[in-house]
């Protein structure tokens, strides 16, 4: 012997059953650690870069010479 049920009932307990199941998923993962940039050592970087803009700086003078003794050469060469 079954007990008759109503419609209405049928159906709300398969939208409750529904709800329930949607309420029961899992929140998504929180973000992964922003970790800090590593700092680079500004002693180890300032020995690094200073003969290279040592370097830059007599580069002009250089090119300056080397200009002046070319233009010498070309001269003495009657050119």
């Amino acid at each position: 012997m079954s007990i008759p049920s109503a419609p209405g009932t049928t159906l709300a307990c398969a939208l409750l059953l529904a709800l329930s199941c949607a309420a029961c998923t899992r929140p998504p993962p929180p973000p992964p650690e922003q970790r800090p940039e590593p700092q680079a050592d500004t002693q180890l970087r300032d020995a690094i870069q200073a003969p290279i803009e040592k370097a830059k700086a007599v580069e002009g003078a250089v090119q300056d010479a080397a200009d002046t003794q070319k233009a010498a050469i070309d001269a003495a060469a009657g050119g």
